[in-house]
């Protein structure tokens, strides 16, 4: 009896060829997939109008930058707490939401 060995490797190689035509399409699709953004007239408008400022608020806001990186930035602690005491006043003794 004869086993011819040819057609066993030409179902292996088909399968072979299967894989690699695969693999090509997966990196062709990942090569042509590109991002894209919109931005809506109402964002555009905002952009417009934040480029706009008072030339005062951009001084204290520089001013502050600065003082943040150079660490010397106090917490004004009587206005910090002005803005917590509304939160923890929503709270019971328990600790349950009024």
């Amino acid at each position: 009896m004869k086993i011819n060995e040819s057609g066993r490797l030409n179902g292996i190689n088909s399968y072979q060829r299967n894989i690699e035509s695969r693999e090509a399409q997966h990196i062709d699709k990942k090569q042509r997939r590109k991002d894209e953004v919109s931005i809506s007239m109402k964002a555009m408008e905002l952009n417009a109008q934040s480029k706009v400022q008072d030339p005062e608020r951009a001084e204290k806001v520089q001013r502050l930058k600065e003082e943040v990186e150079s660490g010397t930035y106090q917490v004004p602690a009587e206005r910090l707490a002005d803005k917590l005491l509304p939160y923890f006043q929503s709270y019971n003794k328990s600790g349950e939401s009024k």
